[in-house]
């Protein structure tokens, strides 16, 4: 089965700045460490091996086994449990909401780029070992983000009064309509009966949404050696409290960053700082921290402490302090013998403003890479857009812009003025030179007509697209059809539909065709044609 490989780069859904980063440019070389190939790991390696200890290896590895209390691990999973033992082992990270069902399908691009990533490095360097993981983020709080996932047109909703780290979240009678809707909605035959059950097994009445989570992911991707972490318990939290603490003391994370935006003015901030990057957390409450003088106040309820008080609240109960998103990845970087970062777009944007921070922390910086990307085409749409002229790259444009690329490629009257426009800037830069030589004062008038009788070729350019784009309207509204279809609600198919909907119609063979073709360091948008 064919795929069409597109570079990131061509493509306008990925902003300037994570186009720079993949050229590697100039301007953005300051904003990493190393730049993510097979060679550079090496270093990597050897760098976060001086830097995290086996006191954190023994402790980490305890707490892992505390996660999976419960849990039949594979074979693959168990060995990697045990390799983190040794001083050669590292991990390769993603992160990601707790999305009902998974949520948009690139959580599954997500994993299978940090599994095929270590693949890949086991291959290459043999005398070490490569842990996947995934860290659920389990402390966020915002729970319309992660409450929904749709089922072709359909969207299904869990609806709850609960408040504060969603991870904590009960499965209560409120998630009975959702069992429900799982029930009609799914179809029958062994597909379908497949995800009923591994809905129903994960999300069982009683558990918390960080239990079902697991469960889910780890039902999923255990056979390749996935293992999961939860970041919202007192282990992890007793490693990253000094640097907390500092955090509290320094704000080191808002002057960091402020130094940092300045260095990348040219690219939009992903995430503008605060002056103190912490939540402060416990059951129903996730409530961000201020710092007034010598005091701290939970900004939501108003709640004062004096700051010295504060500090040994923090030392007696370490897990009460929760990271925002510009402060996770540093928590991450501690707890884990982390060598890279696998994310989004939107990501790898955050994470590129962190370096500055990570230094004065003095924490090693993970390399950044640009997760994978699926675009699933049927046969059907292959054939029809061979039919109608336009590749699969042309689509990935606005409905404006592929309209128009259409019209250039299919007109029978030739608009670009291009050449005309050159001529007449020829001939008035003559007039200019001779208004010079004659009366200086005229130039002004010259200029100006230029500039109208530029505007009037731009203007009846304009014209006369328009009415080529009426000439072929039945032609443009098919083509614009099918991208509806490839591209729903006129967005990325990925950040939309549902894995099941690809499961349903493929079976195992859509998972194992990723497993196969996803590769984390070639920054290639994968289009694949299923026949």
């Amino acid at each position: 089965m064919p795929t069409d490989c597109i570079d990131y780069r061509e493509l306008p859904q990925f902003s300037e700045l994570i186009r720079d980063y993949l050229d590697q440019k100039a301007s953005v070389q300051p904003l990493y460490h190393r730049y993510p190939s097979l060679p550079h790991f090496e270093a990597q390696c050897q760098e976060k091996a001086a830097h995290y200890s086996t006191a954190l290896r023994e402790g980490l590895v305890t707490e892992w086994r505390r996660q999976y209390e419960g849990f039949r691990l594979s074979e693959a999973s168990e060995a990697h449990l045990n390799a983190l033992h040794e001083p050669t082992t590292f991990t390769i990270t993603t992160g990601h909401q707790l999305n009902l069902f998974t949520g948009p399908v690139f959580f599954w691009y997500k994993i299978i780029s940090v599994i095929n990533l270590c693949k890949s490095l086991q291959k290459t360097y043999p005398h070490y070992r490569f842990v996947p993981v995934y860290w659920m983020a389990t402390e966020d709080h915002d729970f319309e983000e992660i409450q929904s996932f749709r089922w072709g047109d359909e969207k299904i909703t869990w609806e709850t009064s609960q408040q504060g780290a969603v991870g904590r979240f009960v499965l209560d009678a409120s998630f009975e309509g959702v069992r429900n809707t799982i029930n009609t909605s799914f179809p029958d035959g062994e597909r379908g009966q497949f995800l009923k059950a591994l809905f129903h097994e994960s999300y069982a009445e009683g558990r918390t949404l960080a239990e079902a989570t697991r469960y889910l992911v780890h039902q999923l991707f255990d056979k390749e050696g996935l293992l999961i972490f939860d970041g919202d318990q007192t282990w992890g939290k007793t490693a990253f409290l000094p640097y907390a603490l500092r955090e509290i003391q320094e704000q080191i994370t808002h002057q960091a960053n402020q130094e940092t935006l300045e260095r990348m003015s040219s690219y939009k901030a992903q995430v503008n700082p605060r002056e103190l990057n912490l939540f402060y957390l416990e059951t129903g409450i996730r409530e961000r921290l201020t710092r007034e003088g010598d005091w701290i106040i939970r900004h939501d309820s108003g709640i004062r402490y004096a700051l010295e008080d504060f500090k040994r609240h923090c030392e007696e109960q370490p897990d009460c302090l929760s990271p925002n998103v510009l402060l996770r990845p540093l928590y991450q970087e501690i707890v884990l013998p982390n060598l890279a970062y696998i994310g989004g777009g939107g990501e790898i944007a955050y994470w590129l403003q962190l370096k500055t921070q990570f230094q004065q922390f003095e924490v090693p910086f993970p390399m950044l890479i640009l997760r994978n990307s699926v675009l699933h085409a049927t046969a059907k749409q292959a054939k029809k857009a061979a039919k109608l002229g336009v590749t699969f790259a042309d689509l990935f444009l606005s409905t404006s812009d592929l309209r128009t690329r259409v019209v250039q490629n299919i007109q029978t009257v030739h608009y670009d003025f291009t050449a005309q426009k050159k001529l007449l800037q020829e001939q008035f830069a003559a007039l200019e030179k001779l208004a010079v030589q004659t009366d200086p004062s005229f130039m002004g008038a010259v200029k100006a007509q230029t500039h109208k009788q530029l505007k009037g070729l731009e203007h009846l350019e304009k014209k006369l697209l328009r009415a080529e784009k009426k000439k072929h309207e039945v032609h443009l509204n098919a083509v614009e059809a099918l991208q509806l279809e490839l591209f729903p609600y006129r967005g990325l198919q990925e950040r939309t539909a549902n894995f099941s909907t690809f499961y349903l119609a493929y079976g195992p063979e859509w998972i194992t065709r990723l497993n196969t073709e996803l590769d984390p360091l070639h920054p290639y948008f994968s289009v694949m044609v299923w026949y």
